[in-house]
């Protein structure tokens, strides 16, 4: 099924999901006083979304991929914030697994539509490439 609308899109449910976890975190008095990490995971989080809306705006699934890509990268360095976070004591163990596994199933469901969409590059969403065209 093609997806028609950003909200059809699995993974960018999770991304919002996920942020809106960490939000919650970061309300917390021990980041208050730690701006550094509160600032990198707060920006790094919410930009996983964001990129992946981003890249569902581009004309060509190259364009797209490369949205994604970064969107991947993103979520792996949110994972590494969060594990920064429970080594400083800010979270704990399970708020680590819940929340940073979200951010790995993320690359996780990144990484495969990062691949096919290099391959396929379709400059127009629904359109085949011109030499994959059927001939009438």
């Amino acid at each position: 099924m093609k997806a028609k609308n950003l909200s059809d899109v699995l993974v960018y449910r999770k991304a919002i999901e996920a942020a809106n976890e960490v939000s919650a975190f970061l309300k917390r008095p021990a980041f208050r006083k730690d701006l550094d990490l509160k600032d990198q995971l707060s920006r790094s989080s919410s930009r996983v979304a964001a990129l992946i809306a981003e890249g569902f705006g581009q004309v060509t699934d190259r364009q797209t991929a490369d949205y994604y890509k970064r969107a991947r990268g993103s979520a792996y360095e949110s994972h590494t914030h969060l594990i920064t976070a429970k080594g400083r004591e800010y979270i704990d163990e399970g708020e680590l697994q819940q929340a940073g596994g979200k951010y790995i199933e993320i690359a996780k469901m990144l990484t495969p539509w990062i691949n096919y969409l290099q391959r396929c590059n379709w400059r127009q969403r629904g359109q085949p490439p011109a030499e994959e065209k059927p001939v009438d």
